[in-house]
């Protein structure tokens, strides 16, 4: 039987597998999510390495950008990001979740990710009627293991059909992830023999952000992580991460997430509406009552 790590983490269940050994390029685990109860809840998200796809077998989730309308969502995909955002939920989430690298999302989507950079867009409005059917399929399914098989086969089918990215954008990716956003763009474009505006058009068009923006992005999720292992030499860490000083962390904090980062560290957590909002970096996860 497929092997599934079970957490309970309260208010929530939680489970987790690791994709078909052909699909591990191109996300990094399925997270199935049930929550226990009914509280409504918001929960902040931060700009991250990943693109997220919820498949939603509970309630409808409202999604909101500064500087956009609020929309509300079932199953969704979330592109690349370069500001904060907030999921509000009436409680009783449900589904799954997958952090797909960008080009992941390029090939299984099959859609340029610049169309989704800083929005989110329903999944029946990306991949048609089988978006309806794969949620119930996996609603219908009799546990975990099953849900995550239909999900392997599910994306091995569209691993098939999806375009691949440039040799020359996966290479400017690689090594910018490989350098936690601290390689030069005009390096990155000697390295893979392109001018840096080709280079910016095409890397925008399948990653969803242009390799400057991008590197942001990894600067910052680094200085996150740094942050969250504590307790935080914020000194440290802005020079460890490329910054020039902590005054301009700090700035890149407040611009990316929204507020400072004393503040970022004290709201890591979803909380209930009666209580002021936490802010964490992905959506939120359960399980049902039995681990099956």
């Amino acid at each position: 039987m497929r092997p599934v790590r079970f957490e309970d983490q309260g208010d929530w269940w939680l489970a987790y597998s690791a994709p078909h050994p052909a699909l591990r390029p191109f996300l990094t685990a399925y997270n199935g999510y049930w929550e226990k109860g009914m509280v409504p809840s918001r929960m902040r998200t931060l700009p991250g390495r990943h693109a997220v796809m919820i498949v939603n077998l509970g309630s409808p989730l409202d999604l909101e950008v500064p500087g956009a309308p609020v929309e509300r969502y079932s199953s969704f995909v979330a592109g690349m990001h370069d500001g904060h955002g907030s999921y509000h939920s009436p409680g009783g989430q449900r589904g799954v979740q997958l952090d797909l690298t960008p080009l992941g999302a390029y090939t299984l989507l099959g859609i340029p990710m610049g169309h989704l950079t800083n929005i989110a867009a329903a999944l029946p409005d990306l991949l048609g009627r089988a978006a309806g059917e794969l949620a119930a399929r996996l609603d219908a399914a009799p546990g975990w293991p099953a849900r995550f098989g239909l999900l392997d086969r599910f994306l091995l089918d569209r691993l098939e059909i999806g375009p691949s990215p440039s040799p020359e954008v996966t290479r400017a990716w690689q090594v910018l992830l490989a350098t936690q956003g601290r390689a030069a763009v005009g390096d990155l474009a000697g390295d893979v023999g392109w001018s840096r505006r080709h280079l910016a058009q095409r890397f925008k068009e399948q990653v969803g952000l242009a390799p400057k923006v991008m590197a942001r992005v990894l600067r910052f999720e680094r200085a996150v992580e740094l942050m969250a292992a504590g307790p935080p030499d914020l000194a440290g860490i802005a020079i460890g991460c490329g910054y020039f000083d902590q005054a301009h962390l700090n700035r890149e904090v407040r611009a990316l997430a929204g507020c400072t980062p004393t503040e970022l560290l004290a709201t890591l957590q979803p909380q209930s509406a009666e209580s002021p909002p936490r802010e964490y970096a992905g959506a939120g996860g359960g399980r049902e009552g039995d681990p099956g």
